[in-house]
């Protein structure tokens, strides 16, 4: 089942609360089973790993953890500033994402 949801990777988010709150970030992943999603340089995690391909020496490997989609807003991409989103149909009836602060179509 495919839900619908305010945030699409590629976004650029404002974390309105948590640890990181009141910092912004690019999605790179959106976890809709869990209504959850990664974003660049938010909620960093320490990861031990063990030696493999990727990483020959092991250790202690810094990455990004899922953060909650409610504690996420799309920054307007005219005022930059987060917005809530809402839904319309556009000139070709097709249904698009618009920031509700500014009107602007969000791509």
């Amino acid at each position: 089942m495919n839900k619908k949801l305010h945030i699409k990777k590629g976004d650029t988010v404002y974390v309105n609360a948590g640890e990181d709150r009141k910092k912004t970030g690019r999605v790179l992943e959106v976890i809709t089973e869990k209504n959850r999603a990664i974003v660049e340089g938010i909620n960093m995690v320490s990861k031990h790993t063990k030696p493999n391909a990727e990483y020959p020496q092991g250790g202690i490997i810094k990455r990004e953890a899922a953060i909650h989609i409610s504690n996420l807003q799309v920054v307007d991409p005219v005022k930059g500033v987060p917005t809530k989103i809402g839904r319309r149909l556009n000139e070709k009836q097709k249904l698009v994402r618009y920031a509700k602060k500014s009107g602007e179509e969000i791509k």
